[in-house]
């Protein structure tokens, strides 16, 4: 599962201490999936497993949490899900903060197959992942609760490998300007930066040189920003971020359009064009990296985090003592 850094600008707690939590989470994804694991070889889950479906408010909709953890648009096979752990050293374990670590699978049914056990960790684990990417011990952030149910999400984090970093759209402050970019995961030995295109299934995007690109959906055509410019100015300020820090990592760049169809006449230099023909065999790539994390990578991060823009407020004691409860 790849490590959700940065989320907008919501506080994150990998902005506290970089060189600690990620190896904290991949230690706590690796002791509770062989917890849950063994317990349910052992036919030892009971009623004290099994969670009650809550109701949780969503704007003016309620959704339970069973309807939130399995949508029903999710159909990928078990097969898909990258489920590699890096290898930890005594010295790399550190003790547990209870109210930052403190994580356990619930069962909203008793899975029959391992598979299906492993599909339900995983999605736990991801609206975990969602609070440490909102809140620290002492602040948080309020959630839009539609990263719950974003696809593009769960699939950069539930199928890429725990040593990739992921940056979901975070808004940086340049000259005390707030900047929005774009997606960026950063991998052991470089950099891709991302700009989505996410549409109906089959739609057609024609691009060109143009500051507009056209956008076609059966019958209708609409038109849209060229992403390369999007594209470009991150590639930009990546570089400058870098330079400055002296990051050495290569910048790759993807235009992106998962389940559409990308038509761009002529060469972009260094941009790939990764539409629903070639996503496949594009993504199977992205998640081939056996590099583990490296020096080089923490410090792109880190370079990144000193200047994103934060909205949070401060947590009481009673919010902090409901969180244990929740977590």
């Amino acid at each position: 599962m790849a490590q959700l850094v940065k989320l907008q600008d919501y506080v994150s707690r990998y902005q506290l201490d970089l060189k600690r939590y990620p190896t904290q989470f991949v230690r706590l994804k690796k002791q509770q999936w062989d917890r849950t694991k063994e317990e349910w070889e052992r036919g030892s889950f009971n009623s004290d497993w099994i969670e009650k479906e809550e109701e949780v408010l969503e704007g003016n909709e309620k959704k339970t949490i069973f309807s939130i953890l399995f949508p029903k648009h999710k159909k990928e096979t078990t097969e898909e899900l990258d489920w590699q752990n890096n290898e930890l050293s005594d010295e790399d374990l550190i003790p547990e903060e209870s109210t930052t670590l403190h994580f356990e699978p619930k069962l909203v049914y008793n899975p029959q197959t391992k598979e299906e056990l492993k599909r339900m960790y995983l999605d736990q684990l991801f609206h975990f992942q969602l609070k440490w990417a909102s809140s620290t011990l002492r602040e948080k952030s309020y959630i839009d609760p539609k990263y719950m149910r974003d696809s593009m999400l769960r699939d950069l984090t539930q199928k890429l490998p725990d040593n990739y970093f992921l940056f979901y759209y975070p808004i940086l402050k340049l000259k005390k300007a707030p900047i929005e970019l774009d997606i960026i995961l950063i991998l052991p030995t470089e950099v891709v930066c991302i700009v989505a295109l996410e549409a109906k299934a089959s739609d057609a995007f024609i691009g060109s040189g143009d500051r507009f690109w056209l956008k076609k959906s059966g019958k209708d055509e609409k038109k849209i920003l060229n992403p390369t410019i999007n594209l470009n100015r991150m590639e930009s300020i990546l570089s400058q971020i870098f330079q400055k820090q002296d990051i050495e990592l290569p910048i790759k760049k993807v235009i992106l359009s998962r389940n559409g169809y990308i038509d761009y006449p002529g060469n972009s230099f260094n941009t790939d064009f990764i539409d629903t023909r070639k996503f496949p065999e594009w993504f199977l790539s992205l998640k081939s990296s056996p590099s583990p994390m490296k020096h080089m990578q923490f410090k792109a991060a880190q370079a990144i985090l000193d200047l994103v823009q934060t909205t949070s407020y401060s947590r009481s004691s009673w919010d902090l003592g409901s969180e244990e409860i929740d977590e």
